[in-house]
């Protein structure tokens, strides 16, 4: 699917979707527990969808009770065999399937699309050092893997993705003997944090020194309980930008209180000179004053794509850091972000772990490629809303991934005149 994306001033309310990234651990987590549960604000996401469908499958029941809650009555039984769908879900995938090893029996971990392509040797390399059996396609899906693990003691770095980590913390607990975990260089630890504020809510509950040595408790229970998924950073770091850009966009939904990574957007506006402004439970980034900035996104990968857009439109030069934590992203997002801002006449330069934005007061319009990435075709699409002519985005359809609703959001701002 293509979509055009024509210039000119926006404004509106926009209401933040559910986090994804809540709503995986909350859905999986409830599946794991006697009893029901009961979770409001869960989104539509492909993501959401695919553990929707993998508790299920493993047998969970669903049940609508109306657009903004389900309840979820757990597995009763866990099955000694099954075919597990992740889809395209990286997060879906790391958690499921420590939780599967974590049970006795047989599991096929399979996925669609751009997840074949993602290098998983972590499951081949850790997970059968605590008592599972694994094989996978050379370090890719599909996975079988064959449990249960027993616990005892391990160590990694966690430089490539907290999402191992936190797949192991679901599943452990519910391992025979306790566990104990030494974790090196860790990646976007506000993403741990969440999974064990989420566990603690089922009644999981983790010891932990400075998020480098972890003591889980084996022969734990999760407990059904009544849950909100917050409303996402990601998905609204898009909007954030085309505020701070000038348009009067207003968001709502969003929490401060939220351990989600890509809250530290803020930061990086605080450092462009911006303004946060609040008013009657909404608020907007006024960045009118806006300057060049430099910001680390090591712990954050996920708001390369709109900061790229801000400094893109930012005179000046600005600094991200972290291009390392781009290559496996659903398409390399550091050279992506580098080859289609360039067809917009924005100079960028990968320099190492530092990408370097040559920004200015307007880019060219043209034809570009979401490449399959759903934030590089929600980055392109704000844009477009500042470009000299229109924009053209190629496989725009990959907003589902995370926010399907995005296209509907954007066509019912109204144009400002």
């Amino acid at each position: 699917m293509n979509i055009t994306i024509k210039p000119g001033k926006r404004k509106g309310i926009i209401q933040i979707p559910a986090s994804k990234s809540d709503s995986q651990r909350a859905v999986l987590a409830a599946g794991l527990a006697r009893g029901e549960s009961i979770l409001k604000n869960v989104g539509d996401s492909h993501d959401e969808l695919a553990m929707l469908n993998t508790i299920q499958s493993l047998g969970a029941t669903i049940t609508s009770n109306n657009e903004y809650s389900i309840t979820i009555k757990g597995i009763q039984i866990f099955p000694e065999k099954a075919e597990i769908n992740v889809s395209e879900s990286g997060l879906g995938c790391r958690l499921i399937s420590s939780v599967a090893a974590a049970n006795k029996g047989e599991y096929s971990i399979k996925g669609t699309g751009s997840i074949l392509n993602r290098p998983m040797p972590f499951f081949e390399n850790v997970l059968t050092k605590i008592g599972a059996q694994v094989e996978s396609n050379n370090g890719y899906l599909p996975l079988k893997i064959k449990g249960p693990i027993s616990g005892g003691s391990i160590s990694f770095k966690g430089n490539d993705s907290s999402q191992y980590l936190s797949g192991l913390l679901m599943g452990l607990p519910l391992a025979n003997e306790d566990t104990y975990i030494h974790v090196q260089e860790l990646n976007s630890l506000p993403y741990v944090q969440m999974t064990i504020n989420t566990l603690e809510q089922f009644g999981i509950f983790i010891q932990h020194q400075n998020f480098e040595n972890y003591i889980i408790g084996g022969k734990q229970k999760y407990i059904s309980c009544n849950y909100t998924i917050e409303s996402d950073w990601s998905s609204a770091s898009y909007w954030l930008v085309a505020s701070a850009l000038g348009m009067d966009i207003q968001l709502r939904g969003l929490t401060f209180a939220s351990y989600q990574a890509d809250k530290a957007i803020l930061k990086a506006f605080e450092s462009a000179n911006c303004i946060i402004e609040f008013n009657d439970k909404t608020f907007n980034i006024n960045g009118e004053n806006r300057k060049s900035f430099v910001f680390d996104a090591t712990n954050c990968p996920d708001l390369f794509p709109a900061l790229v857009t801000f400094a893109a439109l930012t005179e000046g030069k600005s600094e991200i850091i972290g291009v390392h934590r781009l290559e496996h992203k659903e398409s390399n997002r550091g050279v992506v972000l580098k080859e289609e801002f360039e067809k917009l006449g924005v100079n960028i330069v990968l320099d190492g772990d530092v990408m370097h934005i040559y920004g200015k007061f307007f880019i060219e319009g043209g034809k570009t490629s979401a490449h399959n990435d759903h934030r590089i075709a929600m980055c392109l699409a704000i844009a477009g809303l500042f470009a000299d002519s229109e924009i053209e985005i190629e496989g725009a359809e990959a907003v589902n991934k995370s926010y399907p609703h995005f296209w509907e959001h954007l066509e019912n701002l109204d144009f400002e005149f």
